[in-house]
C-alpha cells in the first residue's frame, strides 16, 4: 500500500511560529553585528571609502536577502525546499533590491555607481556580491542548525511525553491491582467470621461499606496525602482488629506536620496487609503493628513495624511489597525504594523512603 500523503503545513504551523519566535530575534542580532563587520572590511581594505553609506548599502542588502529568503521560505514551506536551492534566486534580488532601499535612504546606488564607473568601481561590486554570498551561506547554515535544533527539542519533548503516559499506564495498572487485593481481603475476613460470630462480620461489613462510599473515588487520584493514606490503614487495622480481638494492637503516630505530605495512593496499605498476613495472624500470641512517619532532609521515611513471626528467608516477596517497589521505582526513581529487616527480637520493620513533596 502507497504511504498516504501528507498535508502541507500552513503558512502559520505551530513549528514556523517557534521558529519566528526562538530564531528571529538572534537573527537580528547576527544581521546587524555582521552588516558592521562587513561594512568595516570594505573601508579597511579600500574597497570602499565612506564607513557610514557602506554601513548603509551593507544593512540595505543584507536585510533585503534575508526577507527575500524567508518570504521564499514561507512560499515553499509545504514543499521541503532545502535553502541553498532559494539562494540563486534570494541573492540576486535582494542585492538588487537593497542598493535601490540604499539609493533611497541617501547612500549611493551600489549597482549604477558600479555601472557608471565598472573600470574603476568592478572591484566594489564584485567585492560585496561575494560578501554577499559568503553571509547567505553564514546564515544557510545557521538556520539549518537552528531547525535542527528546534526538531531535537520537539523530538525530545515527544519522548518525555510518551514515556510519561507510559510511567502513567503502569501505574494505574499497578493501582488496579491493590484496590481488588484490599477487597478481597476485607471481604475473606468477614467470610472467615460469618458463622462464628454473625455480629463481628455484620459490622466488618458496616465499616466496608462506610469505608467505600468516602474513599473508593479517592483511591483512582493519581497522588494522595499522608493523611488520607492514614485514613485508609485506620479503617484497614479497624477491621481486622474486630476479627483478631486481643491479638491485634496497633498504634500510629504521624506528625501533625507531615499529614499534608504528598504521596501515591494506596502505598502503606500493601504494608500493613503484609504484617497482618505474614507477621501478626501466623503468630500464636498475635503481636503489634506501629506506623511512623518522619523526615530525614529533603526525603519522607514510612516505617511500618509488627512483632509477628518475622521474616521468612525462603518465601517469595508477595504482589503487594512488588507493587509498591513497582510504583516508587516509576515515579522517583533512586530516590523511591522499600526496605524489609528484622526487627528484634521478632518482627519484621518494612521502610519507605521517598522525596518529601507538599510540605
Amino acid at each position: 500500500m502507497p504511504p498516504t500523503p501528507r498535508n502541507p503545513p500552513s503558512l502559520w504551523s505551530p513549528r514556523i511560529k517557534q521558529l519566528a519566535t526562538s530564531r528571529y530575534a538572534r537573527e537580528l542580532a547576527l544581521m546587524i553585528g555582521l552588516n558592521f563587520t562587513i561594512a568595516l572590511v570594505l573601508v579597511t581594505t579600500g574597497a570602499s571609502k565612506n564607513f557610514l553609506d557602506t554601513y548603509i548599502i551593507s544593512n540595505s542588502i543584507g536585510f533585503s536577502i534575508w526577507g527575500v529568503f524567508e518570504l521564499l521560505r514561507l512560499v515553499t514551506a509545504g514543499q521541503a525546499t532545502p535553502s541553498v536551492a532559494l539562494a540563486p534566486i534570494a541573492i540576486p534580488l535582494g542585492f538588487f533590491a537593497g542598493s535601490k532601499i540604499a539609493a533611497g535612504l541617501g547612500a549611493k546606488d551600489l549597482i549604477s555607481y558600479t555601472v557608471q564607473d565598472f573600470t574603476h568601481q568592478w572591484h566594489l561590486l564584485v567585492g560585496s556580491v561575494l560578501v554577499a554570498v559568503v553571509a547567505t551561506g553564514f546564515f544557510i547554515y545557521y538556520s539549518r542548525a537552528e531547525s535542527y535544533r528546534v526538531d531535537l527539542q520537539t523530538e525530545r519533548r515527544r519522548a518525555a511525553e510518551a514515556q510519561q503516559s507510559e510511567t502513567a499506564a503502569k501505574l494505574a495498572l499497578l493501582q488496579a491491582q491493590i484496590e481488588p487485593h484490599f477487597l478481597f481481603n476485607t471481604l475473606a475476613n468477614a467470610q472467615s467470621v460469618i458463622e462464628s460470630d454473625p455480629q463481628t462480620a455484620k459490622r466488618i461489613l458496616e465499616h466496608l461499606n462506610q469505608y467505600l462510599r468516602v474513599s473508593l473515588g479517592r483511591t483512582r487520584r493519581a497522588s494522595s496525602t499522608l493523611a488520607d493514606e492514614i485514613n485508609v490503614i485506620t479503617a484497614l487495622l479497624a477491621i481486622s482488629s474486630m476479627r483478631l480481638g486481643d491479638r491485634l494492637r496497633y498504634c500510629i503516630n504521624v506528625p501533625e506536620a507531615l499529614q499534608a505530605a504528598q504521596l501515591p495512593p494506596l502505598l502503606l496499605q500493601p504494608l500493613i496487609e503484609n504484617a497482618l498476613k505474614h507477621g501478626i495472624e501466623p503468630a500464636v500470641n498475635g503481636g503489634e503493628i506501629r506506623v511512623e512517619a518522619r523526615q530525614e532532609q529533603d526525603s519522607l521515611c514510612l516505617r511500618v513495624t509488627d512483632t509477628g513471626v518475622g521474616l521468612n528467608a525462603g518465601s517469595p516477596e508477595g504482589v503487594g511489597l512488588a507493587n509498591v517497589r513497582g510504583r516508587l521505582n516509576s515515579l522517583y526513581g533512586e530516590r523511591g525504594r522499600l526496605a524489609l529487616y528484622n526487627h528484634d527480637p521478632h518482627g519484621v520493620v518494612a521502610e519507605i523512603t521517598m522525596p518529601l513533596q507538599g510540605v
